[in-house]
């Protein structure tokens, strides 16, 4: 029932704020119901050890073979703790940030919310596109109607690029459906499909590209920039920290252990694609004068590394996703308050325009330093520890070794593929290294200029929300656990399943 629960909360209580006309009302609701939200994750995730508190079926549409199947492993309760935490960061975050028709605003977060939590937790392929979709479009209109001047045709070149995933994502669905043992949407269903491997092949990539755009990676990452360049704060942080998850969470439930021999084909593809995306977006990085672009491309290289760690099919490495996962939401989260915060009180984004803040606002460069040195993962930092698990998986995998014929005639062994993309990989880091200090020193350090000689003073609600960031950079890097046990048998299943490498032995 917990899962139920997570779900209704914020879909009854988004529909109820549409009729909250007042705006400290309506923030007040919609507070409260975030913070009632994680109430309930934390209960759950704490006083209930029986599987059957994480799992719910009802009769749904039954003439399809789809119910209404809800499931917790340890990868959706993370996720879900993820969720419920950062929407009261967010909510209290932007307690100062004036939006027009508030009940509209806070109604549509609360419904994309319901749509992440069912995401997370759905275990029917046919209710899994449903809360898909269900996320995708409060997103649209929040995006269209609160942002920048840009801000529609920015929000149509998001919808186009998501409509289409979601479209190859309902005809690769349907495809295994037709190959399930008696036509049956349900996940193990899906998990004992019986598929051919050229089939395989062309189902794999039309589920990769929807999940693809979603994270996104290189080259179906055009939407991201302009899309949190245009669109207001509130909305980005749950693009960035929460949304773009539900692309790297679907191809571990959703496409490793239902395709693992058409993965194993192309994984050297998938990488050598997400190792250009880390270089490219990281490049691209360190030219930005604009805080959004340049945050959205370390997004971008990020999810990179990740999508290059999950296919290199090692638990080490999935394990290591599965925590950087909730540790980048936490981070990007993060970033973005600091980015809301410059942007709201001093009516600029751009780097050239600032400097010398760290004389006069030090607590707000403290709190940037500590999150930014946590994003390009300095031990000790939540950053940390999944990376070097990252880094381990890709460096171990056998994921990538094969024999391979170029041009029909040129032939070459893989089998070093795993320190090649390892060492690529690495440059991102030590790129983001660069395009991070570098905005910390030409916006905090340097001369101050008249801009910035005012300072910016932080509100008791900022000082909160970034000190709950703080402490958990601080806690998770030095102790991460609690988090670790709890994805070790979600990263056993999903290794039993998408591991292909006994079968290919000769």
């Amino acid at each position: 029932m917990i899962a139920l629960i997570l779900i209704l909360i914020p879909l009854l209580t988004g529909i109820i704020s549409f009729s909250i006309q007042e705006d400290k009302k309506v923030r007040t609701w919609a507070y409260v119901s975030s913070v009632l939200t994680v109430g309930v994750a934390l209960f759950g995730l704490i006083s209930y050890t029986k599987e059957s508190a994480f799992d719910f079926k009802a009769e749904w549409m039954g003439s399809l073979g789809s119910s209404f199947h809800l499931k917790m492993d340890g990868l959706s309760k993370l996720m879900c703790l993820l969720t419920a935490v950062a929407y009261p960061l967010i909510f209290i975050s932007t307690l100062r940030t004036p939006y027009k028709n508030p009940n509209r605003y806070f109604g549509l977060m609360l419904l994309m919310q319901a749509g992440l939590f069912g995401v997370f937790v759905a275990a029917d392929a046919l209710l899994f596109y449903f809360f898909w979709e269900l996320a995708l479009i409060p997103a649209y209109f929040l995006c269209s109607t609160w942002g920048g001047e840009r801000r529609i045709a920015v929000t149509f070149k998001f919808f186009v690029y998501t409509f289409l995933g979601s479209v190859l994502m309902l005809i690769a669905l349907l495809s295994v459906y037709n190959n399930t043992p008696g036509h049956s949407f349900d996940i193990e269903s899906f998990y004992r499909a019986t598929i051919s491997g050229s089939n395989q092949n062309w189902i794999f990539w039309m589920m990769f590209v929807a999940f693809a755009i979603k994270m996104p990676i290189f080259p179906f990452h055009t939407w991201q920039p302009d899309t949190y360049e245009q669109t207001n704060t509130g909305t980005t942080m749950v693009l960035s920290g929460l949304m773009v998850k539900m692309g790297l969470f679907a191809v571990l439930r959703w496409l490793l252990p239902v395709m693992p021999f058409a993965t194993a084909n192309w994984t050297n593809a998938v990488a050598f694609l997400c190792v250009f995306g880390i270089i490219y977006a990281s490049l691209i990085a360190i030219q930005q004068d604009d805080l959004k672009r340049l945050v959205a491309y370390s997004s971008i290289a990020h999810i990179g590394l990740m999508c290059l760690t999950l296919f290199a099919v090692n638990r080490t490495g999935i394990q290591g996703v599965m925590l950087q996962m909730f540790n980048h939401g936490i981070n990007i989260i993060g970033l973005w308050i600091v980015v809301e915060i410059i942007e709201r009180n001093l009516g600029v984004k751009k780097i050239s325009q600032l400097g010398g803040l760290a004389t006069t606002s030090p607590a707000l460069a403290i709190f940037l330093t500590i999150i930014a040195l946590a994003n390009i993962a300095l031990p000790l930092t939540n950053g940390f520890p999944g990376e070097f698990l990252m880094f381990n998986g890709v460096f171990n995998s056998n994921a990538f070794d094969g024999d391979y014929t170029l041009f029909g005639s040129i032939k070459f062994n893989a089998s070093s593929f795993g320190i090649l993309f390892t060492v690529l990989a690495g440059l991102g880091i030590i790129l983001a290294a660069v395009y991070t200090l570098n905005m910390i020193r030409k916006v905090f350090y340097g001369d101050v200029n008249e801009l910035t000689a005012k300072g910016i003073s932080l509100g008791r609600n900022e000082k909160i929300v970034l000190s709950v960031i703080v402490v958990l950079i601080l806690v998770i890097g030095v102790y991460p656990k609690p988090l670790l046990d709890m994805t070790q048998s979600a990263a056993d299943f999903i290794m039993s399943r998408a591991d292909v490498s006994p079968f290919l032995k000769k």
